[in-house]
Parts: C-alpha cells; sequence; structure tokens
C-alpha cells in the first residue's frame, strides 16, 4: 500500500513538473529592436509594457542603428520593430532589407524630418543657410545625430543639392543634438539641427522647420511596424498585436515629455499604458490573454 502511495506521489510530482515547464517554455520572448531616437524609445517602450503586462512575453530591447535594426529584423536576430520611418527617410534600408521583412503598414502618421532652426531666427529656407553671414553666425555646423541615421543621409543629400559645402554636418547622438539645441535655445544663440516630428524639442522651444524648395527631405511620412518573417506562425498573438499597434503623434509626445522631464521610459510608458485602456484593449482585440 505504501509504494502504492508513493509511487502516485511521484506521479503527481511528475506531473506538476511537466505541467511547469510547459508553462515556462510556453512564456514568449520577443525581441525588439530600436535606435536610441526619443521617439523610437518611446513607441517601443510601450509595445514591450504592452507585451509584457497584457501578452504575458518576456522582452529584449536591443538599442542599434539604424542599419543593424533593420538588418536584424531581416536576417531574424529580432523579431520586430516599431521604428521604420517611411517612405524618405529610411527608403535606402527598404530596399535593401524589404524584399525579406514583412511590412505591417503604418502605426503612427504625420511625421516630419528636415532641418529645424529656433523661431527667433531670421532665416525661412534652407536656401539661406547658403549666405555667408549666417554661416559665419553658426559656424559652418549643422548639429546632426548618430552616423548612419536615415536624417543624416538626406541632409548629406541636401548639403550637395543646396550647395552648402561650406558646412560641416557633425555626428552625435538624438540626445547629444537635443541637448546642444537646448543650450543655444536658451542663451538665443542661432544654431540649425537635424529635426523630426513627433519630438519634445518642438513642444518644448519654439522651433520651425526650414523650407525645402527642392524636397530633399520628402512630404510627411509615416512611421511602420516591421517584423521577421515567420512571426505570423511562430508567435501569433505577438503578431497580432504588433499588426494592431497604432497611436497618435499626440499619444506619443506625452511619452516623450515624460521622460524628458525625469520618467524612465519605461515609468513613462507604463503610466500611459494605465491611462489609455481603451487604446490598449483595441491593440490586444482578439487576442486570448
Amino acid at each position: 500500500m505504501k509504494k502504492k502511495n508513493i509511487g502516485v506521489f511521484l506521479l503527481v510530482i511528475m506531473m506538476i513538473a511537466v505541467i511547469a515547464g510547459c508553462s515556462s517554455s510556453s512564456k514568449e520572448k520577443v525581441k525588439l529592436a530600436y535606435v536610441a531616437w526619443d521617439s523610437e524609445i518611446t513607441s517601443t517602450y510601450v509595445v514591450k509594457e504592452v507585451l509584457e503586462t497584457k501578452l504575458g512575453a518576456t522582452v529584449e530591447m536591443l538599442q542599434v542603428d539604424a542599419g543593424p535594426m533593420w538588418a536584424g529584423v531581416a536576417d531574424g536576430s529580432a523579431d520586430g520593430m516599431v521604428a521604420a520611418w517611411l517612405p524618405s527617410t529610411h527608403a535606402a534600408y527598404l530596399e535593401k532589407y524589404g524584399a525579406k521583412i514583412e511590412d505591417l503598414g503604418a502605426n503612427l502618421n504625420g511625421t516630419k524630418v528636415g532641418l529645424a532652426v529656433p523661431a527667433y531666427m531670421d532665416i525661412n529656407s534652407i536656401e539661406d543657410l547658403k549666405n555667408s553671414d549666417m554661416a559665419a553666425k553658426l559656424n559652418n555646423r549643422i548639429i546632426g545625430i548618430e552616423p548612419g541615421a536615415g536624417i543624416m543621409t538626406t541632409t548629406e543629400k541636401a548639403i550637395a543639392e543646396y550647395d552648402l559645402s561650406d558646412y560641416t554636418l557633425l555626428e552625435s547622438s538624438s540626445a547629444a543634438m537635443a541637448q546642444e539645441l537646448q543650450k543655444a535655445y536658451d542663451n538665443n544663440e542661432p544654431i540649425v539641427v537635424t529635426g523630426w516630428t513627433p519630438h519634445w524639442m518642438f513642444a518644448n522651444m519654439d522651433l520651425k522647420y526650414l523650407e525645402d524648395p527642392k524636397g530633399v527631405y520628402g512630404a510627411d511620412e509615416q512611421i511602420h511596424t516591421m517584423v521577421r518573417q515567420g512571426l505570423k506562425d511562430d508567435m501569433p498573438n505577438v503578431y497580432k498585436f504588433l499588426d494592431q499597434f497604432e497611436w497618435t503623434a499626440e499619444d506619443m509626445a506625452k511619452v516623450m515629455i515624460e521622460v524628458q522631464g525625469g520618467k524612465s521610459p519605461e515609468e513613462a510608458a507604463k503610466t500611459w499604458v494605465e491611462s489609455n485602456p481603451d487604446k490598449v484593449n483595441a491593440w490586444v482585440a482578439g487576442i486570448e490573454l
């Protein structure tokens, strides 16, 4: 009798272990690639928050430059990204990797890129940068971001198109560019930077885009969600959520301003997700939670 009880007990323990193992192994692990732009940090951390709190997934964040971000999704080392600026900014990456990636469409409409200056500057067009006095005031510098970013490539084209060979496009980072801009703005000094919206700097400072009569920077853009091939079969719930993820520039700006004000991206994303249940529920509609 005792042997029988022991056998039953061991069987129960084994079943519990198997169930626990299945539960653990079934917890999906998602790798999200993103660039260190304030806008992409914001959107990717919001996606991370929903994946973890609503879908029960674990998320690995892969902060890289634009080229490796696209390459990672194309070769499957990343599952997806919500940071593809199209049709202009990341056009070269789409041409190179598009056949190996699935485009789930726009997650945000009405973005813009270009050269930006403080509104107090007496300059309105990129062509005005050719003025020698203006060039001297700007120390012949355009403050850029990470090398390899789409906006940097486009700005190099703009320098050629507008005959601005006397200017140097300075490589830095999104954060360093914004800090340099804020410093100049606070001192009412001239500065020109590579800019894009949505970005908190347009909410915190009175800025304007320089007109682009040659259309180098293109028209308004969209931010697209891109996933690796096979994700729909491997992680159908993750795929469905990413396919349904979309929000507005105003939504994004709220999170960015929280981060710029001192909150961590995780804290700001969590606050926004908890404060917007209707939008989040629409993103996960049709998914068994």
